[in-house]
């Protein structure tokens, strides 16, 4: 029904933000990477958004980049895996964390995931490794499934809070090898090769 809203985020809750468009709410159930993106106040947002109709009403769920829609559509093609897990999983790994543990049928990645256990993985590898793409440039990004999920994240949010834009701190820690430095050495690392730019 929707592809994508652009709206004013004029709310913002702990696991969903109200966007607003021609003074209509839209209250957009979201991840906490996609969250990190927007800040109360920001204008003219865009999220490309997915409608779960339920019997006890419609539920909008939306994200700020195409490639998390379309992971979470994926994952909800696996059965048993509803919205609520599919949000816990987005917001615990990146898509590519998630595509690279398909892939390589890394059990123990997907169980950092809230409601996640060793079945449900082995379910989400099997019935989605003939739909991942196994031509992804693992070699061309920065192994983060190997290293704490978290310090990406950390280091990912505390450089979008100095000004940077998402697209801007992936494309430079890409290129950083993160596995053994703590979100400090990130963001020091981070700020030279952004500042060089």
């Amino acid at each position: 029904m929707f592809e994508f809203i652009i709206g004013d985020v004029v709310n913002i809750k702990e696991d969903y933000v109200v966007l607003q468009n021609n003074n209509i709410g839209y209250k957009i159930h979201t991840s906490s990477k996609s969250m990190a993106d927007v800040e109360y106040g920001m204008k003219n947002i865009v999220f490309y958004t997915y409608l779960n109709v339920r019997e006890d009403g419609l539920y909008l769920y939306g994200f700020t980049s195409e490639d998390e829609l379309d992971m979470f559509r994926l994952l909800l093609l696996v059965s048993k895996i509803g919205p609520k897990i599919a949000l816990g999983i987005l917001s615990t790994l990146t898509t590519y964390q998630i595509k690279k543990a398909i892939i390589s049928r890394d059990i123990e990645i997907l169980c950092k995931a809230p409601g996640i256990g060793k079945k449900t993985a082995e379910r989400i590898i099997v019935e989605l490794k003939d739909k991942i793409d196994k031509n992804i440039e693992i070699e061309d990004m920065a192994d983060i499934a190997d290293s704490n999920p978290n310090t990406y994240l950390e280091a990912l949010n505390g450089l979008m809070s100095l000004g940077y834009t998402k697209l801007e701190v992936e494309k430079v820690i890409k290129n950083i090898d993160i596995s053994k430095l703590n979100v400090e050495d990130i963001i020091r690392e981070a700020l030279k090769r952004l500042s060089k730019n």
